[in-house]
């Protein structure tokens, strides 16, 4: 085991190797991350897989680009490029069906899963969710325009946190350094370059697509959230019959951090119901 909590398990995964966690026993939980600087499975989700593994198995991979999984030499990152990642990463660990977890770019790409792959998934949260379409803020503008430097990441956590307590220079330092780590940046720049509006457009579902979800969907938003705006998953609400809507007051786009056990007992809930 690496001294870095960050680094887990290896497993190929179409053309290239991808990192993940896999912790706990019990049906499968996929979490898929959300696309800010310097991220990785575990910097997103270290609040919630400890707890989850209580009952549930736990997997949650550094999407390609992203994290410690490859940076492929002239790879074109997209929608195809990761809805292919998890299903090659369930392939190669056996996995006929599972639950979903997406923040954010994950909430997205959670969306593009199930409609596209309707029967290996069951019970389905979307967090901070992409997939419809919207504007973009200028929050989002921010955190895919980021060039790294401590005053940027400092100035970036204000925006995606409600609360200054969170915001502390420990934090801002672990993950400026996070992302000037080797090919990192260069990977990240790539992604969503201007115009940045592409960027939301690209990973938007088609509305008559999402309305044929027939799914348990658990849509969760901070209403403070200045990244991804509340419409967002109020209009997805509108949309998914069989969703529920649950809005944390005096919170940004880090629910599963501003509210950790809040948002931690909502899950184990959703995905404990018969």
């Amino acid at each position: 085991m690496s001294e870095n909590l960050e680094i887990a398990n290896s497993i190929k995964t179409g053309e290239f190797n991808t990192n993940y966690h896999d912790v706990g026993t019990g049906e499968p939980v996929i979490f898929i991350h959300g696309s800010g600087p310097g991220v990785s499975a575990f910097a997103n989700w270290r609040g919630s897989m400890p707890v989850l593994a209580e009952k549930f198995r736990v997997i949650a991979p550094d999407m390609v680009g992203f994290g410690y999984s490859d940076r492929p030499d002239g790879i074109t990152y997209g929608m195809d490029v990761w809805v292919q990642q998890i299903i090659d990463l369930m392939d190669a660990l056996e996995l006929k069906k599972v639950h979903l977890v997406g923040n954010s770019f994950g909430g997205g790409l959670a969306l593009a899963l199930i409609i596209k792959y309707p029967e290996k998934f069951d019970r389905v949260v979307l967090m901070g969710a992409v997939g419809v379409h919207f504007d973009l803020t200028y929050g989002l503008d921010k955190a895919w325009g980021y060039t790294p430097s401590f005053e940027n990441m400092k100035e970036l956590l204000d925006i995606f946190a409600y609360s200054r307590e969170l915001v502390t220079d420990d934090l801002a330092r672990m993950r400026y350094e996070a992302s000037i780590r080797p090919g990192f940046q260069e990977s990240f720049g790539s992604m969503f370059p201007s115009p940045r509006q592409n960027g939301i457009d690209l990973m938007e579902s088609d509305e008559n697509d999402i309305k044929k979800i027939d799914k348990n969907v658990l849509i969760i938003h901070g209403r403070e959230d200045k990244v991804i705006p509340l419409q967002n998953s109020i209009r997805l609400n509108q949309l998914i019959l069989k969703s529920q809507l649950h809005v944390f007051g005096q919170c940004g786009h880090w629910t599963q951090i501003e509210h950790k056990d809040r948002f931690n007992k909502l899950l184990v809930d959703f995905f404990s119901e018969d």
